[in-house]
């Protein structure tokens, strides 16, 4: 009869330890079932192109704005690139940068720029004018530093100095290349080809800054200085216009250096 127990015990033992090992195997592939639906989960629920190209992308080409620097509308800066070292320049630019050489001009060669109908095809970065610092730095043609920097030593620098007994220590600029309209017209600006600057202020060594906006109606000295930068660069440029020309050049003097037919300047 003992016999007989054991045997029955020992038969269900084995059974119960089957069932144990059969429940161990289905808990075991259902943890590994569990932990591969797990990973599953954390892939993005979109794909990562399509969100990264969601974000907004810098392409290099800024919005058309306004003529007037202040009225700019925000766009992605335009990083600058250097100029390739085996980069070839036409001799008449080699010319230029000697010039700009002779002058003392400040500048880095930059990398061609080319945003659709915008572009300089050999641009340079334009820092300094012997001591006189450029804020920001402008970048532009060659031909326009060169005009502009001729400007500033032959004109500028001694009106200054007869008005003011001081010499220029800053040039304050709001806009050198822009790729931009003229302002209520379908036609590109001259920033847009980099022969533009606008001069927002002039800052003197004996530290009078003096505003490009009309002056007051006694400010005699300030309006002769003034009077004298726009007459003078009409001697240079092929284009100054400034206050008193339209609403949108209330607070800047604009130069630049257009062709035109028959050598016909806008002195405005």
């Amino acid at each position: 009869m003992a016999g007989k127990f054991r045997a029955v015990f020992s038969a269900a033992a084995r059974q119960s330890k089957r069932a144990a090992m059969v429940a161990a195997g289905l808990a075991l592939a259902a943890v590994s079932a569990c932990n591969t639906g797990s990973v599953l989960s954390l892939e993005p629920a979109v794909d990562v192109g399509s969100q990264t190209a969601a974000v907004p992308q810098y392409t290099g080409m800024q919005k058309l704005v306004p003529s007037n620097p202040y009225m700019t509308t925000a766009a992605y800066p335009r990083m600058d690139e250097p100029m390739s070292p085996v980069e070839q320049m036409p001799a008449s630019e080699t010319d230029c940068r000697q010039q700009l050489k002779r002058l003392d001009v400040a500048y880095t060669d930059l990398a061609p720029i080319h945003e659709g109908q915008c572009g300089i095809d050999y641009p340079v970065k334009v820092s300094a004018i012997g001591s006189i610092q450029m804020k920001p730095a402008a970048t532009l043609t060659c031909d326009m530093a060169a005009t502009f920097a001729g400007w500033t030593k032959n004109e500028l620098v001694p009106s200054a100095r007869w008005r003011y007994f001081s010499g220029v220590k800053t040039i304050h600029q709001g806009s050198s290349y822009s790729c931009r309209n003229i302002a209520g017209e379908g036609v590109l600006s001259e920033h847009g080809k980099g022969n533009a600057l606008d001069v927002m202020s002039i800052e003197l060594n004996n530290g009078d800054d003096i505003d490009v906006r009309k002056p007051g109606l006694f400010a005699f000295r300030t309006r002769g200085f003034l009077n004298n930068v726009r007459a003078d660069g009409c001697q240079y440029f092929t284009t100054v216009l400034g206050p008193g020309y339209n609403y949108d050049h209330r607070n800047h003097f604009h130069f630049d250096i257009k062709n035109r037919r028959n050598g016909y300047r806008a002195c405005r």
